[in-house]
């Protein structure tokens, strides 16, 4: 399984990724050296969306997709998925 995620940083911006382990790579945002160099000097982060896919190759295609999105649309998305 694959998970696309956004997490919302103590700054309010928003970082999207793609991983296997969503438990831990929200951790290793969180505390270790591992987690991404954006999101390291906006610690804490917060999980705001996930979504699993079956495969790498259409979790990547959705985190390209949403990447591209404006940041009204991404918020717009997070509600959307709240319902």
């Amino acid at each position: 399984m694959y998970y696309i995620y956004i997490l919302k940083c103590a700054d309010k911006t928003l970082y999207t990724g793609v991983t296997t382990d969503l438990a831990r790579r929200i951790e290793e945002h969180n505390t270790s050296k591992l987690g991404a160099k954006y999101t390291k000097a906006r610690r804490p982060v917060k999980l705001v969306y996930s979504k699993k896919f079956a495969n790498r190759s259409k979790a990547q295609k959705e985190e390209c997709r949403i990447k591209d999105l404006s940041r009204t649309e991404k918020l717009k998305l997070i509600r959307n998925a709240g319902n």
